[in-house]
C-alpha cells in the first residue's frame, strides 16, 4: 500500500484535495455556487479542447461564456448547444470563411457540462453524487481489476486499457452506484442507468485519448498535478451526464 502511494504521491493528494472540494460544494448545494463552479470547470475545460481540435481562435471562449450565462436563467440547459449548433450553422452559411471545425468545442465539452448542470437542476445534489460514484468507481475498479488480472487489450486507441480491466470496472461501478441511485430511483432503474453511465463513461475516457493521440500530447494541460488538464479529470463525466440525465428522464 505504501508502495503505491509513493509512486503516485502527487496524484493521490490531488485526487483527495478535489473530493475534499466537491464534497464541500455538495453540502452547501446551493445553485449559484453549482453554476459558478461547473462555468469554472467548462471554461477551462474548453480552452483544453480548442487546443485538442487544434483551434487557435481563442476568442470562442466568449461564445462559451455566453453559452454558460443563459444556462443560469434558461431552464433546459442541455437544449443550449442545440440551439448554438443552430446559431453557427446559420453562420457559416453566411459567411463562407467560418470553419466548421470550429464549433466542436461547442458539443465537446460543451454538451457534456449543460446536460450535467441541468441533471443537478432537475434531479438534485444525489444524482451528482450518482454520477461522481459511478464514474469514479469505474475508473478504481477498471485500474485494480486490470493491474491484477488483465492480459487482454482493450482497444488501440487507449493500449493500457485491458478487457478484464473495463469489465471489472463496469460491474463495480454498477454495483457501487446502484446503492447511491436507490435515493433518485427504484432498484431495478439504479441498477440499469448505473451500468449504461459506468459503460459511457469507458469511452468518453477513449474519446479524449483519442483527441490526446491526434493532437500528439500526453495530457490536455497541467492544471492538475498527477492528474493532466481539466479535461483528463472530467471526460467521463462528460458523455456519463448526458446518458445519465436522458435515462433519468426516460426510465424515472
Amino acid at each position: 500500500m505504501m508502495h503505491i502511494f509513493e509512486d503516485h504521491r502527487e496524484r493521490i493528494t490531488t485526487g483527495l484535495a478535489l473530493l475534499a472540494a466537491v464534497l464541500v460544494i455538495g453540502l452547501i448545494d446551493n445553485f449559484f455556487l453549482m453554476w459558478l463552479i461547473f462555468g469554472a470547470i467548462y471554461l477551462l475545460a474548453f480552452k483544453e479542447a480548442l487546443m485538442l481540435f487544434g483551434i487557435e481562435d481563442e476568442s470562442l471562449i466568449f461564445y462559451g461564456l455566453g453559452i454558460w450565462l443563459v444556462a443560469a436563467v434558461y431552464p433546459y440547459g442541455d437544449d443550449l448547444f442545440v440551439l448554438a449548433g443552430v446559431a453557427y450553422a446559420s453562420a457559416v452559411a453566411y459567411n463562407k470563411e467560418l470553419e466548421w471545425k470550429s464549433f466542436l468545442p461547442f458539443l465537446y465539452p460543451t454538451a457534456g457540462m449543460l446536460f450535467i448542470f441541468t441533471m443537478y437542476q432537475e434531479y438534485g445534489v444525489m444524482s451528482l453524487l450518482w454520477l461522481l460514484v459511478v464514474v469514479a468507481m469505474t475508473d478504481v475498479g477498471a485500474y485494480a481489476v486490470g493491474k491484477s488480472i488483465g492480459k487482454t487489450p482493450f482497444c488501440e486507441t487507449s493500449p493500457n486499457k485491458t478487457m478484464e480491466g473495463v469489465v471489472g470496472g463496469i460491474a463495480v461501478a454498477t454495483l457501487s452506484g446502484m446503492f447511491v441511485g436507490l435515493f433518485v430511483a427504484d432498484f431495478i432503474v439504479s441498477l440499469l442507468i448505473s451500468a449504461f453511465v459506468a459503460i459511457s463513461s469507458i469511452f468518453g475516457d477513449l474519446f479524449e485519448s483519442s483527441l490526446k493521440r491526434a493532437a500528439d500530447v500526453k495530457d490536455s494541460g497541467d492544471l492538475l498535478p498527477g492528474h493532466g488538464g481539466v479535461l483528463d479529470r472530467i471526460d467521463g463525466y462528460l458523455f456519463g451526464g448526458i446518458v445519465m440525465l436522458v435515462l433519468l428522464r426516460g426510465l424515472v
